[in-house]
């Protein structure tokens, strides 16, 4: 392996190519706490620095028979761990903005898309129900469940017997539950 500290950034970038493991560990040695350091600089945080640091050396064994470094070495390394620190913030952010939202939501009571439109389509399928009603029943039907009043309001309201407005209500209900479970299998 002390050989290996002589060579030029460029013989070992030569024998890495051809797969020679103890060339990638002088490299390893070489470079490994400069590139640290960068990275900890970047992002204030060792752990991730870490990983950082070690996916750029696990990239360059994985990709050695492929590799073409236009550039020295070093410049090469600093480029990698610094496009990788970005990427990785750059995620970072847009995850967090993402997880922002989603709390922001979830705290307002926002629906997602998703059930905004099934609840508009709940509310389409209700509204055609209740429209398709006879004038009579759609009324009762109306001041039962919309204005919420009782049937004994609704009786003396319409002028009705308490009896005529529960039948009034009960054969609204069936029609409006035999209606929307045909108009909302894709629901289930």
């Amino acid at each position: 392996m002390s050989a290996y500290s002589t060579y030029s950034d460029q013989e070992l970038v030569a024998a890495i190519k051809d797969r020679d493991q103890l060339a990638f560990a002088q490299v390893y040695d070489r470079y490994l706490p400069l590139l640290l350091r960068h990275a900890v600089d970047m992002l204030r945080d060792e752990e991730q620095a870490r990983d950082v640091v070690q996916d750029i050396f696990q990239m360059l064994w994985e990709k050695a028979g492929e590799l073409e470094i236009h550039t020295s070495l070093s410049s090469f390394l600093y480029a990698s761990t610094r496009f990788r620190i970005l990427k990785q913030i750059r995620h970072s952010k847009v995850a967090e903005a993402y997880a922002a939202t989603l709390q922001q939501e979830m705290e307002s009571g926002i629906a997602s898309t998703d059930e905004q439109l099934e609840e508009k389509e709940l509310r389409k399928k209700i509204e055609e129900g209740i429209s398709r009603l006879p004038a009579k029943m759609r009324e009762v039907f109306e001041l039962s469940r919309m204005q919420e009043l009782s049937h004994k309001e609704i009786a003396k309201q319409l002028n009705l017997s308490d009896h005529t407005v529960k039948r009034q209500v009960s054969n609204a209900l069936k029609i409006m539950r035999e209606s929307l479970n045909k108009g909302l299998s894709f629901f289930i």
